[in-house]
């Protein structure tokens, strides 16, 4: 409403002055170089409004900016105190025969699985004996079960192995993700910059992408165990159906010669 009449009472001075000067002074009245005035002072109230809008959404983004900046630092004590989940230590056996404390040294370690694990375990290291002698149908037999248990041995080893690395990797993580939380939780501006904020967003993906690693490695392992526990009941069940069948035609074989030889006695006698 202002400029409005501002402008108003330009125009009235500028006809006001061509007018006089049209018939007090001798001048002439141009009407082309008043209409131009007009249009340059209109331009200069254009350009001054928005210069001052300009001004006014500036000033509205550094404030913002500026609470986005501290309202932080109210969040910080709340969430500095996060509880901490520490990796149970693995008791240590009582070791009574020398063989136990390698296990749990693999364990936490992952070193030496494969001899720890056989250390703490019966040796099958070789085959029993007479099994040369037996009929092929026996060494099949004998052959899967054994091979139950070297797969069995070598999955154990394995699992332990990973499972010992994952526990021995385990306090660089905590180390890790303690110094992510602390630079998270920094009073320190340089630490609220985008880029700091988007490294520590990548730095936090790795880590999980780790663990999901380590989980799907547990997860494998779990899953060669629950293969070679079917493989054992398999081994058994077909066992048991070959012995009931050689059980079967044995006794076909054996009953017929022992009523035989009954009734011949008994004729004689």
């Amino acid at each position: 409403m202002k400029r409005t009449l501002l402008f108003a009472a330009i125009v009235w001075a500028t006809a006001a002055q061509v007018t006089y000067a049209q018939f007090g002074s001798g001048i002439v009245f141009d009407p082309t170089q008043s209409a131009h005035a007009v249009q340059q002072i209109l331009q200069a109230s254009q350009l001054y409004t928005t210069t001052v809008q300009t001004t006014q959404n500036i000033i509205a983004a550094y404030n913002l900016a500026q609470q986005m900046a501290s309202l932080p630092q109210t969040l910080y004590g709340s969430f500095s105190n996060l509880g901490r989940q520490q990796w149970a230590v693995l008791m240590q056996p009582a070791n009574t025969y020398g063989n136990a404390a390698v296990w749990m040294n693999a364990a936490a370690t992952g070193y030496g699985a494969v001899g720890a694990n056989q250390a703490a375990s019966i040796p099958h290291t070789a085959q029993i004996g007479g099994y040369s002698s037996l009929s092929s149908q026996g060494q099949q037999i004998i052959a899967a079960q054994g091979a139950t248990v070297d797969l069995a041995d070598a999955v154990s080893a394995s699992s332990l192995q990973t499972i010992g690395t994952i526990r021995a990797n385990s306090v660089q993580r905590e180390f890790d993700i303690s110094q992510l939380e602390a630079a998270s939780h920094s009073t320190d501006p340089s630490q609220h910059t985008e880029m700091a904020t988007l490294q520590r967003i990548n730095q936090a993906l790795l880590i999980e992408l780790r663990t999901q690693q380590e989980t799907n490695q547990i997860l494998q392992a779990q899953a060669l165990q629950q293969l070679i526990g079917q493989k054992t009941q398999q081994d058994n069940l077909k066992a048991l159906f070959q012995a009931g069948n050689n059980y079967q035609q044995t006794f076909n074989t054996v009953t017929p010669q022992q009523t035989t030889s009954g009734t011949q006695w008994a004729f004689h006698y």
